[in-house]
């Protein structure tokens, strides 16, 4: 596994995404419902252990209790993946989520990419840095995610973050509510996702790539290619995974970067 360093902190060039685990598939509310049925915090856990086999030391997830609830178990357990927080705005202020987010260990926290176009959007950017102040006070590294490009172009010239994590597609705008809403509809655009790696080609930050395979509706060799010639040498993917009815899926995955990164000669730091 090649890694990254961000800020203090080395960073596996694969991270392992949590949607699945909280049944966010961003396909459908029956799709939703399968992945809350399949992912027990015993599943949960196979597959953070699966993932730490295929060398990854990185999981990116909520700031909520569903999530702390089973880190801890992993963690009591001898599992040693480092947490990256995710604010939640469906249940609190960010300013909630980073608390939580510190008081459970996490080593990085970033604002949520639907709260950063909601505030972008109305206007509201200029609570932003209070926001990163108060994360890096808790002793974590701060950083945001976002959908929409001009996060990114405002943030460059506004805020001291430490990371960014840009979606590969704005998938559905979020100028009115900040939070994901199962059953909402949502478009996966080439010209968005061609937009977006444009831009991460300008950005100061290390980045981490989301949403490359569009939420399961790209062949991930395909996907996993494309995003190993968008990568820098301080940039990493982050992927959830399904292995219900694939169980090697996270090696898979993994191995699937590692050749892609390899056939692109992008130069890792090691």
């Amino acid at each position: 596994m090649d890694f990254i360093q961000i800020g203090n902190i080395k960073v596996s060039r694969f991270i392992l995404g949590s949607n699945p685990f909280s049944g966010f598939s961003h396909q459908s509310p029956a799709v939703d419902m399968e992945m809350k049925r399949y992912f027990t915090t015993a599943h949960i856990k196979d597959t953070l252990h699966a993932a730490e086999s295929a060398g990854v030391n990185t999981l990116i997830a909520r700031s909520d209790h569903h999530v702390m609830r089973f880190l801890l178990e992993f963690w009591d357990e001898g599992g040693v993946l480092q947490w990256f927080a995710q604010t939640c705005p469906e249940l609190g202020t960010p300013e909630v989520s980073i608390e939580r987010a510190a008081g459970m260990g996490a080593k990085a926290c970033h604002i949520h990419g639907g709260v950063m176009d909601f505030l972008l959007a109305q206007k509201r950017v200029n609570e932003v840095p209070a926001l990163i102040d108060m994360i890096h006070r808790k002793g974590m590294l701060a950083g945001i995610a976002g959908h929409n490009p001009a996060v990114f172009e405002w943030a460059e010239e506004h805020l001291n973050a430490d990371y960014y994590l840009c979606c590969y597609y704005n998938s559905n705008h979020r100028d009115e509510r900040a939070e994901h809403v199962p059953g909402m509809e949502e478009w996966f655009l080439k010209e968005d996702r061609d937009i977006m790696v444009k831009l991460i080609q300008q950005l100061t930050r290390p980045v981490i790539h989301y949403k490359i395979l569009a939420a399961g509706r790209t062949v991930p060799a395909q996907a996993f290619a494309f995003a190993a010639q968008q990568m820098r040498a301080h940039d990493a993917v982050c992927v959830g995974v399904g292995p219900r009815d694939a169980p090697g899926m996270v090696r898979e995955d993994v191995q699937l970067l590692e050749a892609s990164l390899a056939a692109s000669s992008t130069v890792s730091v090691r």
